[in-house]
């Protein structure tokens, strides 16, 4: 949808029933030219008891700390100019974009309709010039996927994982019990907060189950540019065939990203594309590397393992020696990586794993120190400071960090 057709926003509604959809006209902010985007509620979002408005003139983009999935996304550092708050906007060239504007419509509508802890927010959304701005929570550890890049390079430890899969798995629970499915879950769609808070990004890509009033039991839609997703989605979502998938396929993607988080990187991704998709066509099971599972090389790996090292990589064999996993979460993945949907458990199933059992935190409460020594963006100083020192200020404390990734809400 282009913008001259942006006199109404379509904004879908979940009842009981399904989505119901209905339109409201857009708002037009007269101090700054800005067209306020979404439903009425959204052109008043609160971040506790500040007030954001749809506004260019009260916001101040400083450092540049996250891109998307093309280059015409970005996410700025920012601040809101009348109460000072720390806060992150992503900005989309809209007329710069290969992505239609309703499919960024459909995500900022779908988030302001989403109502949990573990979900990421649009405080506020609303296109400014040939752009659309939205206005989200500062998450200062940015995404798992930076955390791994910034200092786990070969995975998290077990009990951080664990509590981020648990929260994960609250927001997946959330979305399939009103049917729908998410269709991206990766590491570099999963957010932390700089106060160990967990939000599950990503929402562009996902498919309702309810059409018309009407669940249906299985969809057949292949995901648009879907090719940076291609690790993580399930087989039944690969194979395109009459069988189709439903929530059950996020389970699968759950799997490779848990497999990602310990490992510090995901499976498969040393193999070109045909033959990646003939293995999970086949059911093969990555398994967790670590010394239960690890094998003698024959003389070719060898050769081969002697020539990554000599390149700079890192020794895998001796890394999954010297570590050992909990039987508890190899069974998760393993379940989770089960070719047949019906035999993976539901979100909720995985809920009362016995991987979790033994949290009694909230991730609030235990993630930041399991992440140490990597600490996430201070900002504690950037209101007291002027502009040209409170970039430089920021940058610095973002060296550990690798934005090169998508942190995408």
């Amino acid at each position: 949808m282009s913008l001259n057709c942006a006199s109404c926003t379509k904004s879908q509604t979940l009842d009981s029933g399904g989505n119901v959809p209905y339109y409201k006209p857009m708002k037009v902010a007269s101090k700054s030219g800005s067209q306020s985007f979404g439903s009425q509620e959204s052109n008043n979002g609160r971040f506790g008891d500040i007030v954001l408005q749809p506004d260019t003139t009260k916001y101040k983009l400083h450092a540049v700390i996250g891109k998307g999935s093309f280059e015409n996304v970005t996410v700025h550092l920012a601040q809101h100019i009348p109460s000072g708050q720390k806060i992150a906007i992503k900005c989309i060239d809209i007329e710069n974009s290969p992505v239609e504007f309703n499919i960024f419509q459909d995500e900022v509508i779908l988030c302001r309709q989403m109502c949990h802890e573990n979900i990421a927010k649009y405080l506020c959304t609303f296109v400014n010039n040939n752009e659309l701005w939205s206005v989200m929570p500062l998450l200062g550890y940015g995404s798992a996927r930076d955390v791994l890049h910034a200092y786990f390079k070969t995975g998290l430890p077990e009990t951080a994982i664990a509590y981020i899969l648990r929260d994960v798995l609250n927001a997946l629970e959330y979305l399939h019990h009103r049917g729908i499915i998410h269709r991206s879950v990766r590491a570099s769609h999963i957010l932390i907060g700089g106060n160990g808070s967990v939000c599950l990004s990503g929402l562009r890509k996902v498919y309702h189950m309810f059409h018309h009033g009407r669940k249906w039991n299985q969809v057949h839609n292949y995901p648009e540019a879907c090719s940076a997703d291609l690790q993580w989605l399930s087989p039944e979502i690969l194979e395109q065939n009459l069988s189709g998938y439903d929530t059950k396929s996020d389970i699968y993607s759950l799997g490779i990203t848990s497999w990602e988080l310990a490992n510090g990187y995901p499976p498969f991704e040393d193999m070109p594309v045909t033959q990646m998709l003939l293995e999970k066509v086949n059911g093969t099971k990555p398994m967790l590397l670590d010394c239960t599972t690890i094998s003698d090389l024959t003389g070719e790996e060898h050769a081969q393992h002697n020539a990554e090292l000599e390149n700079g990589g890192i020794d895998i064999v001796a890394l999954a020696k010297a570590r050992k996993f909990s039987s508890h979460f190899h069974s998760l993945i393993d379940r989770c990586l089960e070719k047949n949907p019906k035999c993976r458990p539901s979100a909720e199933g995985l809920l009362s794993d016995p991987m979790f059992k033994h949290l009694k935190k909230r991730s609030s409460e235990a993630l930041p120190n399991l992440l140490q020594p990597l600490t996430p963006i201070n900002l504690a100083n950037l209101a007291n400071v002027s502009d040209d020192k409170a970039v430089d200020s920021v940058i610095n404390s973002m060296e550990q960090m690798d934005v090169t990734e998508e942190w995408s809400f």
